[in-house]
Order: structure tokens, then sequence, then C-alpha cells
């Protein structure tokens, strides 16, 4: 560990941290793509950790980079002042911009999307979505077991970064339910998960304000909630989006279209995809005033229609997840609680590990049970709330 200390004025407001900040002891003061909102919250790493500091070897390119600027900012004999103001740059360099050939690493995506959702007019736009879609389209078709309970179970956790990862699973469902189960042409699968990734764009900061408000939204809130899909086409517009389609479906993903997908025009039948997937994604999230709703729920109210008939874009949802999707928490009929690590050969036999016994205490070590016996078949969804364990997630990936 290479600590070195870091300015706070150097830190900007509203935007993820591009790394771990620490204290003097090395004390985890706060992840990186934490967003310090305001100076209140600046007040309270600082009463934890007196000092703020950056652990070198952890950093990345982000903190190598802002000493480098600084350096160049000083062998110019720049002004004092302009050194002093200097602030570390939430925007990743090029490089990063570029889809990773690896495994995913989820709270970089995390971050990258929260970068990119909350400040589109940042620069460079285009090449950043791109990359960002191409990534999460890549994971979906490579291993969608292990995206959907990365997606899912993160969504659970924290709502912090609400906006970027609620876009990211609403994307991801939508590309695989569309491949695996609709059978859309390739360019329409990626039409789709573009609108989906980008369907709240106008009103990605006030999603993240709202997941931790507790009281009602006010007159003004109410507004930019109703009108978003509209705000959000013409910031598409506004950043270089042409596809008439894409745009379409994200100005439509809120508008009441029940009946047949065949019935409906391209655009049409992604957006009420999305809008499924929507408000499935949405339920499954923590709000400051409930708790994360059980998966089983999530699901009803996705597959029935404002009419409650069985919803043709719900129920191909339903099919492409199971009734019990990757990252959602189960019990088994030996009154153990397990989380679901991967779709099955039916929808209520999906592949399990257990994480707390009979006693209602943590394993320890995930378990792997086969839900198709009867001694270990599922006996009904848990919600998270009651699950008192906290797993990483690259643990449960590891055993996809």
């Amino acid at each position: 560990m290479n600590l070195v200390p870091l300015s706070i004025d150097s830190i900007h407001f509203g935007q993820p941290l591009p790394f771990v900040l620490r204290g003097a002891d090395g004390t985890l003061l706060a992840q990186k793509g934490f967003i310090i909102r305001n100076r209140d919250d600046l007040k309270l790493l600082l009463a934890r950790g007196v000092q703020l500091y950056v652990d070198t070897d952890e950093s990345g390119e982000s903190h190598r980079a802002y000493v480098a600027g600084l350096q160049r900012m000083l062998i110019a004999d720049t002004n004092i002042g302009e050194i002093a103001s200097m602030k570390i740059s939430a925007v990743e360099p090029v490089e990063r911009n570029r889809p990773n050939t690896g495994p995913a690493d989820w709270p970089e995506l995390q971050e990258r999307a929260t970068k990119l959702l909350r400040f589109p007019q940042g620069g460079d736009f285009g090449s950043r979505f791109q990359a960002l879609h191409e990534e999460l389209l890549r994971h979906t078709t490579q291993t969608p077991d292990a995206t959907v309970l990365a997606l899912i179970y993160l969504s659970a956790q924290e709502t912090r970064l609400y906006s970027a990862t609620h876009a990211m699973l609403v994307s991801c469902v939508c590309m695989l339910t569309a491949r695996e189960v609709l059978n859309w042409p390739e360019a329409k699968v990626l039409t789709l998960g573009r609108a989906a990734l980008s369907m709240n764009l106008a009103m990605t900061e006030l999603q993240d304000q709202l997941v931790q408000q507790a009281h009602p939204l006010t007159a003004t809130q109410i507004a930019a909630v109703e009108n978003h899909a509209t705000r959000s086409e013409a910031l598409l517009r506004q950043l270089g989006v042409a596809d008439p389609v894409w745009l379409e479906a994200v100005r439509s993903h809120h508008n009441r279209l029940p009946g047949p997908l065949n019935d409906k025009t391209e655009a049409q039948q992604m957006a009420r995809l999305i809008q499924r997937a929507d408000i499935f994604a949405a339920r499954l999230a923590p709000r400051a005033t409930r708790w994360p709703m059980p998966v089983t729920a999530a699901m009803q109210a996705s597959y029935y229609d404002e009419e409650q008939h069985v919803d043709a874009a719900g129920a191909a949802i339903v099919k492409a997840l199971g009734i019990y999707p990757p990252g959602a928490f189960v019990r088994l009929a030996t009154q153990e609680i397990a989380v679901v690590l991967k779709r099955g050969p039916s929808a209520t036999t999906p592949r399990v590990a257990v994480v707390m016994n009979r006693s209602g205490m943590p394993t320890g070590e995930l378990i792997p049970r086969n839900t198709a016996q009867p001694s270990c078949k599922i006996t009904g969804p848990v919600a998270h709330k009651d699950v008192r364990v906290q797993i990483p997630v690259t643990r449960l990936i590891a055993m996809v």
C-alpha cells in the first residue's frame, strides 16, 4: 500500500470517485464509484479519516493522470491559482472507453455507466456509449446467466448507483429475451439494447435522487418523471443519435400498449419489451421507503398487463429468465436458503447454492443443491432483507 494525501479541493461533487479513498492508516473510507454529493458528504468522510488518502498501487490510471497533469502545469509555469483549482476528472481516459475483452468487472461497469448516463454531454458520448453497449452485449451473449446474476444481485444491494445498474439490467434482459425467446434478428436486438440502455437519459440524476428520497415527490419532480421519455429522445437527438426506431422506442417506452407484439410496429415492440423489463427491474431495487420486492412479485408485475391479462412481452421475459432468475434468493424444501446461480432445465429448477442453513445461520461456503430433486425443490422466494449474509458478487459468478 502506497498512500499519498489527496487535496479535498480536487474532488468533483456529484461524480463517481475514480479510485478508492482511504484514511491515514489505510482504513477504507469510500469505494471506487462512490458519489460524494456535496460538502456535507465530504465532512462525514473527513470526520472518519481526518485526511483523505489514495493508494497509488490500487488507483489505476486516474490518480496517475491527475499527478501527470499537475507536473505538466508546473513545467509550463502555470499560474498557481489554476494549479490549485485543478480537479480529478471523472471522465475515463480514452483507452478505458474501449470494450473490455476479459471477464466482466461489474463495479467498473457500474462506474462507467454512471458517468456516461449522468454526464452524457461530457464529450465523446457516441464512442463511450458504443463501448459500454458492446461490452454488455458480449457478456449477455457469452455468459448470460452470470450477467443476469450480477445485475440482479447488485440491484438489490445499494441505491447510489441505481440508475446505471437499472439501465444495464433492463438492456441485458431485453437483449437476452429478444434473442433467446422472441428470435429477433441481431440488428433488431442491438437497437433494442441501445434503446433500453438510454431510455432514462434525461432523468438519470433525478432517478438516483428519488431512490434515496423518503418524502413524496414534488410537483416539479412529478413533471420531470412524466415527460422524461420525450426529453430523453430529444437529448439523444442532440447527442447525434439519428436511428428513428431507437428514438421512437425511447419516446414510447412508457406508453400503454398491451396486446400481441406482432400487432405492433418494430419500435412499439421494442418499447413494450423495455417497459415490461423496466417494471421487473425497478421492483428488485430498494428505495428509501421500501425493501427490494421478492423476485416473484417483480415477475408478476411484468407478466400481467394493464388489463390484468398475460402480457406477451412480460411472458417472454419470464420464459427467458425463469420464475426464479439468477441472483434471486429462494427457500428449499430442506428449509435452507439458497441463491440462484444459473437457469435450469425448467423454469422452477434452476441451479442454486445454499448460503444459509436450516437454522438461519450463514454456511460460509456456497453449497450446491439440485432443485430437480424433490428433497431440494424450491418452495418459494426469499426477500433480500431476510438474507443476513453478504457475498461478493465475484464469488457467486465463479460458481456459475
